[in-house]
């Protein structure tokens, strides 16, 4: 049963993220005012889950000689400015749709195309190797049982940093996210998951890595935890 919904939550996530999903996020996470107010302040969110992301990345002042994965790139919100920052990105993203969105960000933005690649792919079948991993508002499609084998798999690719944000399972964002469900709307056609930060740090550990930074962006109808995890140097 659960290899059964593992697979309808994949083929729900990549049909909806090709289909209907595609344009309704397109334009979340454009520049333009055909969106609504929810939409709007989703918006502002994942912006400055971007944000927070890219300052800390800037911070450490080595872009420039980093690899960087960006895996479920969506338009190519966080890979464009890392590549425009000087980072090699390779991104990636399960609907076809998304990866052409991001490549057409990317020429219009880019003088130099050759920093950051966009390729079709579910997380699981990502491969290689890369200073840092990043999977922002991902894990929202993953319960956790299935969560903790992605991010496994995601920690296999980072040699020295890996960089997740997910939904935060809070007693009152539980609560919002049932009253929620009592007002199914037609963009709602995927699951949504919440995530205990405790558990995501546990399995981090579990996998080599302990925890350097953290963040939380709080806006109306969007709610990010972030993770920044470094993997842990062997003593002795």
């Amino acid at each position: 049963m659960k290899t059964a919904d593992k697979t309808n939550d994949k083929a729900i996530v990549k049909n909806y993220f090709n289909q209907t999903g595609f344009d309704r996020w397109r334009r979340i996470y454009g520049e333009t005012e055909d969106v609504n107010k929810v939409q709007k302040k989703i918006r502002q969110g994942h912006q400055k889950t971007i944000d927070t992301v890219v300052g800390w990345l800037q911070e450490d002042g080595n872009l420039a000689d980093i690899s960087i994965c960006d895996a479920g790139c969506g338009v190519g919100s966080l890979s464009i400015p890392l590549a425009q920052a000087g980072a090699t990105v390779a991104a990636s993203d399960i609907s076809e749709k998304m990866v052409g969105e991001a490549k057409e960000k990317a020429e219009a933005a880019l003088e130099d195309n050759s920093k950051v690649s966009f390729t079709v792919s579910d997380l699981e079948a990502l491969s290689g190797k890369y200073d840092t991993v990043i999977c922002l508002d991902v894990l929202i499609h993953y319960p956790t049982e299935d969560a903790a084998k992605m991010i496994a798999h995601l920690a296999s690719l980072a040699e020295s940093r890996l960089i997740l944000s997910f939904a935060p399972k809070t007693c009152l964002l539980f609560v919002l996210k049932k009253v929620g469900e009592f007002f199914p709307g037609p963009s709602k056609t995927t699951r949504a998951y919440q995530h205990k930060e405790a558990e995501i740090i546990t399995i981090l550990a579990e996998n080599g890595f302990e925890i350097k930074r953290t963040g939380m962006t709080s806006v109306s109808f969007y709610y990010s935890r972030i993770l920044e995890a470094v993997r842990q140097k062997d003593e002795g």
